[in-house]
């Protein structure tokens, strides 16, 4: 049973497009989108993000799954019918199809503001949507240990998730190209193992006061410890179109920091992988999804994603069962294998007719709440 019934709890961070109805573009409208939505979810909720076509939903912190899912179709539906009464849609996922970053306005807060002046064009180009789960952890060098060992899972959980194949009205060939719009930023990526707590808050500190990141906050690793909070958080999924895949990712991500702190207090060993294996497993997932080979970290090859997938699962099998989750997460799981993530998705919408147009039909279906559950879709 887990250290301490507050331990890993489950808080999920989902960025939304604000879309026009009648072109499918991007929509500068957050701003008048999140004073109406405030008004049902208070300010705890929903926040501004760098675009003014942009919104980010925060959930309270969860104990199960059943209540991510139920507060993740409660924060969608307020969000849609919020941007339905300012004439506008709701999408998730990681790029936008066609719409151009040089067309969408920055939010107006002071701090996006720094992060332009201090990254320029690499943050002008920064027309990506995130999808963020904290897992609750007390102790931060437990939460560090955990880290270290989640670094392999990190590449399965992207191909999982990946739902941004389309760029500038083009296909990128890649699954996931919000990964390498993203990973131009100086700290984003995969981060280095530590063998401290010590000298991870003295490289964090480092990067702040030479100004190579504007605060703690700005530390963009694939999975990091918030300064904040206790959580470790597990960064690097696209974001779901669907809510099953958001829970599978939160129960996955939950799953994962379990079973790597048990195994740390059992003392097992676990693969010490160069930064540049690392680096070159998170391309891997992001060039090719589920539809190719990934990196297994540990054997140092490339295999078969579904071969992947089901290690990954085994991992966490021990915890999903413990959390009472595994047949839910598996089920979920071996159904995105079978049947493709986001980004196979959309190039079959994309497909039936070459209109880009329905790519962003079929991201708002998806996206509202009740829209294409397990049941009965596709």
């Amino acid at each position: 049973m887990p250290k301490n019934t507050d331990e890993y709890t489950i808080g999920v961070e989902e960025e939304y497009q604000v879309i026009d109805p009648k072109t499918r573009g991007l929509a500068a409208r957050a701003e008048r989108v999140l004073e109406r939505v405030r008004q049902a979810l208070g300010d705890e909720e929903v926040a501004p993000e760098l675009r003014a076509s942009q919104i980010e939903v925060m959930s309270p912190v969860c104990r199960s799954l059943a209540e991510v899912r139920a507060e993740l179709v409660r924060l969608r539906g307020a969000i849609t019918q919020a941007a339905e009464e300012e004439g506008v849609r709701i999408a998730a996922a990681s790029t936008h199809p066609f719409s151009h970053w040089r067309e969408q306005p920055l939010a107006p807060e002071e701090r996006y503001q720094k992060l332009l002046e201090s990254y320029q064009r690499l943050l002008r180009q920064q027309l990506a949507f995130g999808f963020h789960v904290h897992v609750g952890l007390e102790d931060r060098g437990t939460a560090l240990e955990v880290m270290n060992r989640l670094r392999p899972w990190l590449a399965p959980l992207l191909a999982l998730s990946a739902n941004s194949p389309f760029w500038l009205g083009e296909d990128t060939g890649y699954a996931s190209y919000r990964t390498q719009v993203w990973g131009r930023l100086p700290t984003a990526g995969p981060p280095a193992t530590f063998s401290s707590l010590a000298e991870h808050d003295a490289l964090v500190r480092a990067l702040v006061e030479t100004g190579s990141v504007l605060d703690t906050a700005s530390v963009y690793w694939d999975v990091r410890l918030p300064e904040k909070l206790k959580t470790v958080e597990v960064r690097v999924s696209d974001a779901c179109s669907r809510v099953d895949e958001a829970v599978m990712l939160a129960g996955l991500s939950r799953a994962l920091v379990r079973s790597c702190r048990e195994r740390g207090e059992r003392g097992e060993s676990y693969p010490s992988v160069r930064p540049e294996l690392m680096r070159a497993a998170h391309w891997r997932a992001s060039r090719h999804g589920l539809d190719g080979e990934l990196v297994d970290p540990e054997a140092a090859r490339a295999v078969p994603a579904q071969q992947v997938i089901e290690k990954m699962l085994a991992f966490a099998r021990p915890a999903l069962e413990e959390a009472g989750d595994w047949e839910e997460v598996a089920a979920l799981a071996r159904e995105t294998l079978e049947r493709g993530n986001g980004a196979s998705r959309q190039r079959r919408a994309y497909e039936r007719a070459g209109r880009l147009e329905d790519v962003v039909d079929m991201l708002v279906e998806e996206t509202a709440p009740g829209g294409r559950v397990r049941q009965g879709r596709e």
